[in-house]
């Protein structure tokens, strides 16, 4: 054979094997990210990102699913009401799955009817939420205030630390028991947000407060602590132990 019949099939070879496809590599890191997330989390979990973007309304104005993925995915969530996008990624994740979270808070910000804000969480870390979680609802409510409409948390997945900031949404400001939040939120969605996380979370809100009124057997609280400045939360004590 011809050193350049070699040559022809060598390059026949590799247009038919070609390099691994960018959905090939997706899949992997998928499955990765999958292992990790059902380790850390303690429960068999499932991601795919090469199928793009998920999720599920829990109630009409709130949605939980997993991370945008191109600018495209800004006008998918648009055309469902949505004004404001919730991120709770730090960029490693982001980097993981080559996000280019830039070009997406760019587009939302050309379309200027839909706000993009990022208020980050670690992943498959129970304490960051814990600690985190009053800072991120304050940031949450406070944008849902401003925008209306139909609001997107989401985290990669979708599946632990997005329906944990919308459950405790939920618990700390729409005024849910924690028991009927949770409920509700998992007849919607598959996913495992991390109760004592919240639970935590509420007790040291809780013990940063000043009592302001008293009403029958509930108690309307006033937080100045761990990072919530002046959110008026209103508990129910006798359901953080459920």
């Amino acid at each position: 054979m011809t050193k350049f019949a070699d040559q022809r099939l060598s390059i026949v070879a590799q247009v038919v094997s070609g390099p691994e496809s960018s959905t090939e590599k997706d899949e992997e890191k998928s499955d990765t990210y999958s292992h990790d997330m059902t380790a850390a989390m303690g429960a068999v979990l499932t991601y795919r990102h090469d199928l793009g973007m998920n999720y599920n309304f829990i109630r009409p104005d709130l949605i939980v699913g997993s991370c945008l993925q191109t600018p495209e995915d800004v006008d998918k969530l648009r055309s469902i009401g949505v004004k404001t996008i919730f991120c709770l990624q730090q960029n490693p994740d982001l980097e993981y799955f080559g996000v280019d979270i830039n070009a997406i808070r760019e587009y939302a910000n050309k379309c200027g009817d839909i706000e993009h804000l990022r208020a980050e969480i670690r992943d498959f870390d129970a304490f960051d939420l814990r600690l985190r979680l009053p800072a991120v609802i304050s940031i949450l409510n406070n944008a849902i205030n401003r925008n209306g409409g139909v609001t997107y948390i989401h985290c990669t997945a979708g599946i632990g630390r997005a329906p944990a900031v919308a459950l405790t949404y939920m618990f700390w400001v729409q005024s849910y028991k924690l028991s009927e939040a949770f409920d509700l939120l998992m007849s919607k969605r598959s996913c495992f947000p991390k109760l004592d996380a919240i639970k935590s979370a509420t007790a040291d809100v809780v013990s940063s407060i000043v009592v302001l009124t008293i009403y029958h057997s509930r108690i309307y609280l006033m937080a100045f602590g761990v990072g919530v400045g002046c959110m008026a939360i209103y508990i129910a004590l006798h359901h953080l132990t459920k």
